[in-house]
């Protein structure tokens, strides 16, 4: 089934492209917050939304939606994709691609039990200007304590920020967070085309979509400013996903939560810009003794990079020691130093 309603002739194309799986109870407010978008000028909206298998009143209430939108509404239902984010967003991405055509637009992706601010388009069109893929920020709603889960999150916007002292890029936002999250995410179709689209995973599709984007040198921009806000709710659809996270927590507090050692990230983040560096100049001798790799090997490495952004994400390996996985308390000890130590960012 596909029903549409509008037409966006000559105008810049945006699809927001949402999976979702009986999730009647919170599309109301997706469909609410999807109204009370600002459009930026010369754009027409789409939303093209997924029904993956639903068995619950969801599409109806997307009838009822479509009916009264001052949008263009597609809903497509598919067989269920036995419990696969990866599937089902991936199908999505496509009716939005297939919705705008072949003279292409813009593809954004959130959740439906999500809902964006009013801004969000203008926020996330302005960030593509700069870079190829932008990663919105995500913010948890609700009325739920989750000590244990912002701490983990604080933990890693401060090592993200961190990152980028080590290893600046022109197409970062100033305004930075970690995310890496499907409830915000937005690029051109071309560019989603080139990448294969979201990879068959149960989980972490999201996470592995912007890996992959950064490995094929587009530019990857986390920009705070493109805030979606999610449902803190302890059953979710995706398997490992924030609902496992925050249930977990529930249950364990921070015992038992291990995150990656700042240490063993800072070594990558540091070889990165000397590989960055080595590619715009070609000599590979320090970025060679920093990674342990031979100036012939990452010059082999080099010619298959169409530029420095890809050649950074390929050429740098896991530290000597490998990715470790420590206490939280004590990984927070040890950013702490590496922030108080590290020299000012440079520009990029």
């Amino acid at each position: 089934m596909i029903a549409s309603t509008g037409s966006g002739d000559g105008l810049t194309g945006i699809a927001i492209c949402v999976p979702a799986r009986d999730e009647s109870d919170r599309l109301p407010r997706l469909f609410d917050a999807i109204e009370g978008l600002l459009l930026p000028p010369g754009t027409a909206l789409s939303l093209c939304l997924l029904l993956d298998g639903c068995t619950d009143a969801s599409a109806a209430v997307a009838d009822d939606y479509a009916r009264r939108s001052r949008h263009d509404i597609h809903i497509a239902m598919v067989e269920r994709c036995d419990a696969n984010a990866g599937i089902a967003r991936h199908r999505a991405m496509q009716l939005g691609a297939t919705v705008l055509g072949d003279g292409g637009g813009v593809l954004l992706t959130t959740d439906a039990d999500s809902w964006p601010q009013s801004d969000w388009l203008g926020a996330t069109m302005a960030a593509l200007h700069h870079a190829d893929l932008i990663v919105g920020d995500v913010v948890r709603g609700g009325h739920a304590i989750d000590n244990g889960q912002d701490r983990v999150e604080l933990y890693y916007a401060r090592l993200f920020a961190f990152r980028r002292r080590c290893d600046p890029v022109a197409w970062e936002a100033a305004h930075m967070h970690h995310h890496a999250s499907g409830a915000n995410m937005a690029m051109r179709t071309q560019v989603y085309a080139a990448l294969g689209g979201f990879p068959p995973l149960a989980s972490g599709e999201d996470a592995r979509l912007v890996d992959d984007a950064a490995r094929a040198g587009f530019r990857v921009r986390h920009d705070a400013a493109s805030v979606v806000h999610t449902s803190a709710r302890r059953h979710g659809r995706a398997q490992d996903g924030l609902a496992a996270n925050l249930r977990l927590r529930d249950r364990d507090g921070l015992d038992g939560i291990r995150v990656a050692h700042p240490v063993d990230q800072a070594w990558q983040y540091r070889a990165h810009a000397l590989a960055r560096l080595a590619f715009d100049t070609g000599s590979m001798m320090e970025v060679s003794n920093a990674v342990g790799l031979t100036p012939d090997h990452l010059l082999g490495v080099a010619r298959d990079c169409p530029n420095a952004e890809a050649f950074a994400m390929r050429a740098v390996p896991i530290p000597p020691g490998g990715m470790r996985q420590v206490p939280l308390a004590v990984a927070e000890t040890a950013l702490a130093a590496l922030c108080a130590t590290a020299p000012p960012a440079r520009a990029a």
